[in-house]
């Protein structure tokens, strides 16, 4: 292994080590995390421990992959209960939304700044999607009325696919062409892409769930597999491949999947890793000391996006369905943009369009800036609005219940043929204190058992065991699998690992 492998691999794993300690001290201090991911990437640049990066093609690449995984933990991880009576003001916000920021802020900086027009309508583009990473982690702070929390998160999750398809097309060589074509360019990708979405999770819910898979670990890359599977499809077919990795992970993440935790668990840490490199990766690309002449424009921009644009594209969007002037104004305050604008300002960049360094700056300004701002103040504004809830009670997520912080272990037990576990009652099994079997699965059917639900050869069994006592729990039911109810009798106490 060479020295220059062994640095790189030791400055990625204290960058992974702070970043995941960063955690704590944002939610501490209420701030979006990924400011700290992006100082931590700044401060390893140019100006600080002095590494150069200038690739912004490799950005833009790297980025778009980090992107895709993103997107595919927000398909996993939203409820279609949550998202379905909400799916119209969303899919509004979605598509007409981000039409009308983008037309907005181009005809405004036009006048406004003297911009190109196609470049103005470029900047609207890039800071037309809200960032899902950043809005699901100031969410978690807050407690607002179920309908707005779940706007904001769907929307969050599935307003990329446009906005990366409008930067495209503004950026590329042919852009700007009749925009009946464009419109008609627009439909086919999204039409299309989300069609193959549906048939990758369908298809890849019906074969998890008849495959015998011979680990368990090996579920969460299949999911993952489908999931990039639907971009890769989505994408050869010139359709929006972010769409279909975002609807595959929807109808994945609903489907009743064998392991469905340990799934959720490695999408939420592959989720983590992508943000984190991103932050970082878009941090080292940036050179502080160009910065500090884009702040005034990068205001000018935040304060038209933020009063102008981004309310209009709110009130044109959901007047339509119910959403009251308080919802409103709240949907568009709680807008934040983070990682994904700077990732799509890094396309027009690799495309050397004109104005695209300065566009790349005001972006990462704009971002960091109103990001504090917005981040900060979203608990104060929920409050004045009248759109928080803190009498309401909180939905009880039994998948994802945190069970080390309450030292406790969930065990999977199998009655193979053989064992002497067949025919034994459960009060039989003796477990220790702290330990209890909590559901069996017989012929396919679950069911909660009694002290005398006695157990047959094929049974699965979940036991919850406090950590103090899964040791000798693990033991009880080792020694009960070789001698049967009597294994103490027979100076059997399960010690041994074998048998």
């Amino acid at each position: 292994m060479t020295v220059q492998l062994t640095i790189a691999l030791l400055i990625g794993a204290l960058v992974l080590l702070v970043a995941v300690a960063a955690m704590r001290l944002s939610y501490r201090l209420g701030l979006p995390v990924l400011l700290v991911y992006l100082a931590i990437g700044v401060a390893l640049g140019e100006s600080g421990v002095g590494i150069e990066f200038e690739d912004a093609e490799l950005t833009r690449n790297l980025g778009l992959c980090a992107l895709l995984v993103i997107i595919a933990e927000g398909g996993l991880t939203t409820r279609w209960r949550t998202l379905r009576p909400v799916l119209g003001p969303v899919l509004a916000l979605s598509t007409v939304g981000i039409g009308v920021s983008i037309v907005v802020m181009g005809l405004v900086l036009h006048w406004l700044l003297g911009l190109d027009l196609r470049l103005g309508m470029l900047y609207g583009a890039v800071l037309s999607s809200t960032d899902a990473a950043a809005v699901f982690a100031t969410l978690r702070r807050l407690r607002l009325r179920p309908r707005v929390a779940a706007v904001l998160e769907a929307e969050s999750g599935s307003n990329d696919p446009v906005a990366v398809i409008a930067v495209v097309l503004l950026s590329s060589a042919t852009g700007g062409g009749l925009w009946w074509q464009d419109g008609l360019l627009i439909g086919y990708q999204l039409v299309v892409g989300g069609l193959v979405g549906a048939v990758a999770g369908f298809v890849g819910g019906a074969v998890l769930r008849r495959a015998a898979l011979p680990a368990a670990g090996l579920y969460p890359l299949a999911v993952v597999g489908f999931t990039v599977l639907a971009f890769a499809v989505g994408t050869m077919v010139q359709a929006s491949g972010f769409l279909a990795v975002y609807v595959a992970g929807v109808i994945l993440g609903n489907a009743r999947l064998p392991h469905r935790q340990a799934i959720l668990g490695f999408s939420d840490g592959l989720a983590w890793l992508a943000q984190i490199g991103l932050f970082v990766l878009l941090g080292l690309l940036v050179s502080p000391a160009d910065l500090s002449g884009e702040l005034g424009g990068a205001i000018v921009v935040g304060v038209v996006l933020l009063l102008l644009a981004r309310p209009v594209s709110v009130a044109l969007s959901v007047s339509w369905f119910r959403v009251g002037p308080r919802e409103q104004a709240f949907l568009s305050w709680a807008g934040l943009r983070g990682a994904v604008p700077i990732v799509l300002a890094t396309i027009p960049l690799s495309e050397q369009v004109g104005g695209a360094p300065a566009l790349f700056d005001v972006v990462f300004v704009l971002v960091v800036v109103f990001t504090l701002v917005q981040g900060t103040t979203l608990p104060a504004a929920a409050r004045r609005l009248g759109v928080s809830a803190p009498s309401e009670a909180t939905e009880l997520s039994v998948e994802t219940a945190p069970l080390e912080r309450m030292r406790a272990d969930l065990l999977q037990l199998e009655v193979p043929a053989g064992s002497r576990l067949a025919g034994v009652h459960l009060d039989e099994l003796r477990l220790p204190v702290g330990a209890a079997v909590t559901l069996v699965l017989r012929d396919g059917a679950g069911f909660v058992p009694s002290p005398q639900t006695r157990l047959k050869v094929g049974d699965s069994l979940l036991v919850v065991t406090t950590a103090e006592a899964r040791e000798a729990t693990e033991r009880r039911l080792r020694a009960v699998s070789r001698r049967g109810r009597l294994a103490r009798w027979f100076g059997e106490y399960g010690n041994g690992r074998d048998g």
